[in-house]
C-alpha cells in the first residue's frame, strides 16, 4: 500500500512538471475539458436557482395567505383536482350530456371566521406616449400584509386612491410613461395616476396595472358597453387566511362546491397519491412522477454525457499522445532506473488526472462566477427571478468528478501504448515495428452489422424512435472501432498522389495510434451533424410540400375580431397608404347580438349564426342523435373510408381568411384579390345572390340558410340531443361556384346591399388586398408602427410563400462540425510533428526547400480531416434515413387510422421524404478539410531547429 502511495505521488508529481512545462498544449487540453464543465456547471446552477423551492412558489401565488380559492370553470358541478391545485377536472362525466361549463358562487366555500382579500384581474386597451397598449388591469390591495411578496415595489408606493395605480417596470418601458403620469383607457372616462412601479417576480415581461378593489374594472365594463366595446374579461379569486391552515379535508370539501384550491398547508406536505380522487381515475396519473418517464430521464441524460465525454476523449486522447510522444526518453530513463510497465502506465495517466482535475476546478469555478455575474441577464432572459442562489455541492462535485473521468479515460490509451514501448525504444527514439490490432476492426465491424440491423429493425417492423437511434449509436460505434483498419484502407489512394499529400497519407497510415483517434473524434462530430442536417433537410422539404398558402402571393390580409370593428376603418387606411397596393376588397363579417361582442364571445348578449346544412347534405359520420349517439358504431372500417370521400364529408384544406360561420361579407373585388376568375360568381353576386363555395349548406331551392343564434348555450345543448339548434333561419337565393377554385379558407360571399337586405346585421371586419410588388421590410416596419399605435389586435399577414427556418440551424450545425474538425485535426496535425521531426530534418538536409515543411503540415491536417469527414458523412445518414422511414410508417399509421375512425377526408396520404443536404455535404467535404489543410500550413513554421539526426 505504501509502494503504490509512493509511486502515484512521484506520477503525479512528474505529470504536473510536464503540464507546466508544456503549457500550450495543457491549455488545449484543459480548454477541451473546461469548455463543457463550465457549461454544464453554469446550466446547473442556473436550472436549480430558477427552480423555486415549494415556500418561494407560495409566496408568490399566496403572499403571506393560507389559500387561494378559485373558480374550476365547470359551473357548480363538484371537481377533482391535484394536490397544487394546477389540474383539476369534472367528478363525474356523462358523454350524453353537455361538458360542463360556466362560474360558481366561490364565497360558499369560504370557512368562517377566515380573513378574505378579492384578487381580480381583467384587460384594457390603455392610453400610452406611443398609443394604445393592451394592458392586464389587476385589483388587488397590494400594501395589505396577505399580499407581501406577491409584488415587489421598485419605486413609489402602491395606490391609495381611487385614482391612483401602480405599473409594472416593463409596462413603464414598453409605453414611454413614468411615475407621476396620468393614464386611462379607450372609452373610459376616468383618469388614474401612476404612483409607483412594481414588478412580479414570476412574470417580468407583464404588462399590468395595480389598482383598489372596485377601482377600475367595474367602470370600465359599464363604459365599453356603452361605446360598444369588448367587455373585459374579469375574473377574480380570494385569498384567505385562517387559523389551522386550510387542509386537504377542507380542499376537497370546496371542490364539491366547483371550487378549485390552491393550499399553503397542503403544498408543503401533499397528501398520499391513494388519498387524491383524481389520480384514481382513468388516465390521470401523471406520467411525469411514473418511474417510466424517470427511467427515459435518466436514460437520456445518460446517453448525452456518455456521448460527450467520448467525443472528448476522442480529441483529448491524441493530446496525450503528444504528451507522451514528447516525453518518451523521460518514460525510457524511469525504465532504465528500474520503473515497470505500470509505472509508466500511473505517469500518463497521472497526466490525465492532473489535467482533468484542474479542468474541474476551472470549469467550476468560473462556472459559479458566470452564473453569478449574469443573473440579472440569465433572470430577464426567462423572464422570472431566482429565488435564491442554490449551489448543489454534491451536483458540483459531480460534475467535477466528470472533469477528472475525461481526462484520465483520454490517457488510458496513450497510457497503454507507451507502456508497451520498450526502454532501448524509448531512449534511442526508435519506432520499432508497429502491429495494427486485427481484433478491434472485426469488433467494429459486428458492432456495426449489429447496430444496422436492429436500426433496420426500427426502421422497417418497430415504431419506436428509440430503437433506431439506439442501433445508429451502436452501427456508430463500430465504425469508431473500425478507423483504424479504414484509415489503413485510405492509404491505398496515396500512389496516385503528389509528394506531400503522398508523405502525409502514408505517415498518418503509418501511425494509426495517434491518427484513429483524431478520425475517429471528427467521424463522431460529422455524423451527428449530417445527421441532423439530413433529417432537418428532409423535414424541411415535407412542410414545404405540406405548405398551404394564405394567401394568392404577395396579397395581403388585415383582421380585428374586436370592439365590433371599431377600428377597421384606420387598419385599412394604414395598410393602403404605407404597402404597394394594387387593389383593395373591404370585408365584413356578420354580427348577432350586441355589435361590440368579438368573434368568438360567448359572454351574455353575444351570439353566433351558422350556414344551415340540409338534412339530405348532412354528412353520416358527423350525424348524432339520442337514439344513435355514435354514428360510427355501426359502420365498417370499409364504409367509414368510402364516406369520408363523399363529397358531404369532405371539407377544404384551405385556409387563410377565416371568419366565424364562414360567411364573408363583400365585392367582387375580393374575388379578385383570392385570384378567382368566376364571372358567373361576379354576376351572382351583382345580382344579390350568395355565392358559396361549397356545395352542402345548397338545398333543393338553390338557397342557402343563415341560422342566428341568440342562446348559444342552447344550440349546443340541441346538438348534443341530435336536434336543430334553435335561432331564426333567414334563407338567400345562392349560386354554386363551378369547378375547385382555391378560396383560401372563403366558403361563401355576399354583398353589403344583400346582407342589409335580408336583414342581417354586419360589422366592419378588415380588407385584402392585392400588391404589385412584394412589400419590402422597412414598409412592414412603418406599417407595424402605426399598427402598434392604433392599439387594436389587428391580424396582419402578408403571403410571402414558405419561408425556409432551417437555413440558420444547418449553417450553425456545419460551422460547429467545422471547428471540431479543424480541431481534431489540428491536434492530429501536431502529434504528426513530433513524430515525423526526424523525417522534416532529413527532408531539410537533402535540400527539400522550407515550403516543403509547411505543406506537409497542411497535407497532414487536411488528410485527417478529409478521412473524418467521408466517414462521418456516410455515417450520419443512415441513421437519418432510419428515423425518416419510421416516422413515415407512423404517420401512414395513424392516417389509415383516422380514415378507419372517420376523422379524415379522404386527403393525400402522409408524404415523408428522405432528402440529402448535398450544400451541407458539399461544405463539410470539401471547404473543411481544405480549410483545416490552409490553416495548418499558415501556423506551421517553414524552418525547423537545427540539430543532429538521431539515429535510428
Amino acid at each position: 500500500m505504501t509502494n503504490w502511495f509512493h509511486s502515484w505521488r512521484a506520477a503525479v508529481r512528474i505529470a504536473r512538471r510536464d503540464a507546466w512545462r508544456y503549457k500550450g498544449r495543457s491549455f488545449l487540453v484543459l480548454a477541451m475539458i473546461a469548455l463543457p464543465i463550465l457549461g454544464v456547471s453554469a446550466a446547473d446552477l442556473t436550472l436549480r436557482s430558477s427552480e423555486l423551492s415549494t415556500e418561494e412558489s407560495l409566496a408568490r401565488s399566496l403572499g403571506a395567505a393560507d389559500a387561494r380559492l378559485t373558480e374550476s370553470g365547470y359551473g357548480s358541478v363538484p371537481v377533482f383536482q391535484d394536490p397544487t391545485g394546477g389540474t383539476s377536472a369534472p367528478a363525474a362525466e356523462d358523454d350524453d350530456k353537455p361538458f360542463p361549463d360556466g362560474g360558481t358562487d366561490v364565497t360558499k366555500a369560504i370557512p368562517a371566521g377566515a380573513s378574505v382579500l378579492t384578487d381580480s384581474t381583467g384587460t384594457a386597451k390603455l392610453t400610452t406616449e406611443y398609443g394604445l397598449l393592451q394592458t392586464e388591469v389587476r385589483e388587488l390591495k397590494a400594501d395589505d400584509p396577505m399580499a407581501r411578496g406577491m409584488l415587489t415595489l421598485l419605486d413609489g408606493r402602491f395606490p391609495q386612491k381611487a385614482d391612483e395605480v401602480a405599473v409594472t417596470e416593463h409596462f413603464l418601458e414598453t409605453s414611454g410613461l413614468r411615475v407621476g403620469s396620468s393614464v386611462t383607457a379607450r372609452g373610459f372616462d376616468r383618469t388614474y395616476r401612476i404612483t409607483g412601479v412594481y414588478e412580479l417576480p414570476g412574470e417580468l415581461t407583464t404588462d399590468q396595472v395595480n389598482a383598489l378593489p372596485g377601482a377600475f374594472l367595474g367602470a370600465y365594463k359599464k363604459a365599453a358597453d356603452k361605446a360598444g366595446l369588448q367587455r373585459p374579461n374579469v375574473s377574480t379569486t380570494h385569498l384567505l387566511k385562517l387559523s389551522g391552515g386550510f387542509t386537504w379535508n377542507m380542499v376537497k370539501e370546496a371542490n364539491t362546491k366547483g371550487v378549485v384550491v390552491v393550499s399553503r398547508a397542503v403544498a408543503l406536505d401533499p397528501p398520499a397519491r391513494s388519498e387524491i380522487p383524481l389520480y384514481q381515475k382513468e388516465g390521470w396519473d401523471p406520467y411525469e412522477e411514473s418511474p417510466g418517464a424517470r427511467a427515459a430521464a435518466l436514460a437520456a441524460v445518460g446517453t448525452v454525457v456518455g456521448l460527450a465525454m467520448l467525443e472528448i476523449c476522442l480529441l483529448a486522447g491524441p493530446a496525450f499522445a503528444v504528451g507522451a510522444r514528447r516525453s518518451r526518453r523521460q518514460l525510457g530513463l524511469v525504465g532504465a532506473n528500474g520503473g515497470d510497465r505500470r509505472h509508466i502506465r500511473a505517469i500518463v495517466l497521472s497526466g490525465g488526472l492532473v489535467i482533468g482535475a484542474a479542468a474541474a476546478v476551472v470549469g467550476t469555478a468560473l462556472g459559479l462566477i458566470l452564473t453569478y455575474a449574469l443573473r440579472p441577464v440569465l433572470e430577464d432572459y426567462i423572464g422570472r427571478r431566482f429565488g435564491s442562489f442554490d449551489i448543489r455541492p454534491l451536483e458540483l462535485l459531480g460534475i467535477a468528478l466528470l472533469a477528472v473521468l475525461t481526462g484520465l479515460f483520454a490517457a488510458i490509451v496513450p497510457a497503454i501504448t507507451s507502456s508497451r514501448q520498450s526502454v532501448l525504444a524509448s531512449l534511442t527514439g526508435r519506432r520499432g515495428v508497429r502491429r495494427s490490432n486485427r481484433v478491434l476492426p472485426l469488433v467494429g465491424l459486428g458492432a456495426v452489422l449489429l447496430g444496422a440491423a436492429i436500426a433496420l429493425y426500427g426502421s422497417v417492423i418497430s415504431d419506436q424512435f428509440v430503437v433506431v437511434a439506439g442501433g445508429s449509436a451502436i452501427a456508430e460505434l463500430g465504425v469508431v472501432a473500425m478507423t483504424p483498419a479504414l484509415v489503413g484502407m485510405f492509404g491505398r489512394t496515396g500512389r496516385w498522389l503528389p509528394l506531400s499529400p503522398r508523405l502525409a497519407l502514408r505517415d498518418a497510415v503509418r501511425n494509426r495510434g495517434r491518427t484513429a483517434p483524431a478520425v475517429a473524434a471528427v467521424l463522431a462530430a460529422v455524423a451527428g451533424t449530417v445527421a441532423v442536417a439530413t433529417y432537418g433537410a428532409s423535414e424541411e422539404a415535407q412542410r414545404r410540400a405540406e405548405y398551404r398558402a394564405s394567401l394568392p402571393h404577395g396579397a395581403v390580409s388585415a383582421f380585428i375580431e374586436e370592439d365590433g370593428g371599431r377600428d377597421v376603418p384606420a387598419v385599412r387606411d394604414a395598410v393602403q397608404r404605407l404597402l404597394p397596393i394594387d387593389l383593395r376588397a373591404d370585408v365584413d363579417r356578420v354580427s348577432v347580438g350586441r355589435t361590440g361582442c368579438s368573434v368568438y364571445s360567448r359572454g351574455s348578449g353575444c351570439g353566433l349564426y351558422e350556414l344551415v346544412i340540409p338534412k339530405a347534405h348532412e354528412c353520416p359520420l358527423w350525424i348524432s342523435t339520442e337514439e344513435n349517439p355514435d354514428p360510427l358504431a355501426k359502420l365498417s372500417p370499409e364504409e367509414i373510408r368510402k364516406l369520408s370521400k363523399d363529397w358531404r364529408c369532405k371539407e377544404s384544406d384551405d385556409n387563410g381568411v377565416y371568419v366565424e360561420g364562414g360567411l364573408l361579407i363583400g365585392d367582387a373585388k375580393v374575388l379578385k384579390v383570392l385570384g378567382i376568375k368566376d364571372a358567373a360568381a361576379e354576376q351572382a353576386l351583382a345580382a344579390g345572390k350568395l355565392v358559396t363555395f361549397a356545395k352542402p349548406p345548397v338545398d333543393t331551392t338553390g338557397k342557402v340558410g343563415i341560422r342566428l343564434i341568440t342562446d348559444p348555450d342552447k344550440a349546443d345543448e340541441a346538438r348534443m340531443k341530435g336536434t336543430e339548434p334553435p335561432g331564426k333561419v333567414v334563407s338567400l337565393p345562392a349560386h354554386l361556384a363551378t369547378g375547385e377554385p382555391r378560396t383560401y379558407g372563403v366558403k361563401a360571399l355576399l354583398t353589403p346591399a344583400a346582407a342589409k337586405a335580408a336583414g342581417l346585421t354586419t360589422v366592419p371586419y378588415g380588407a385584402l388586398f392585392s400588391t404589385d410588388r412584394m412589400p419590402g421590410s422597412e414598409q412592414r416596419q412603418k406599417l407595424d408602427a402605426e399598427l402598434a399605435r392604433l392599439g387594436s389586435g389587428v391580424q396582419l399577414h402578408v403571403e410571402e410563400g414558405y419561408v425556409s427556418e432551417n437555413g440558420i440551424v444547418l449553417l450553425a450545425l456545419t460551422v460547429f462540425a467545422g471547428l471540431v474538425t479543424i480541431g481534431a485535426a489540428g491536434i492530429a496535425t501536431g502529434l504528426a510533428q513530433a513524430d515525423a521531426e526526424a523525417d522534416l530534418k532529413t527532408l531539410s538536409a537533402v535540400g527539400a526547400p522550407p515550403r516543403v515543411r509547411r505543406t506537409l503540415s497542411g497535407f497532414q491536417c487536411g488528410v485527417v480531416a478529409a478521412m473524418g469527414v467521408v466517414l462521418g458523412s456516410a455515417a450520419g445518414v443512415l441513421p437519418a434515413m432510419g428515423l425518416r422511414l419510421t416516422e413515415g410508417r407512423e404517420r401512414q399509421r395513424w392516417y389509415e387510422e383516422a380514415l378507419a375512425q372517420g376523422f379524415g377526408d379522404g386527403g393525400p396520404a402522409p408524404y415523408v421524404p428522405i432528402v440529402i443536404p448535398w450544400a451541407t455535404l458539399a461544405t463539410l467535404l470539401i471547404v473543411v478539410p481544405t480549410g483545416a489543410a490552409v490553416l495548418a500550413a499558415l501556423v506551421t513554421r517553414s524552418r525547423g531547429a537545427l540539430a543532429r539526426r538521431a539515429a535510428t
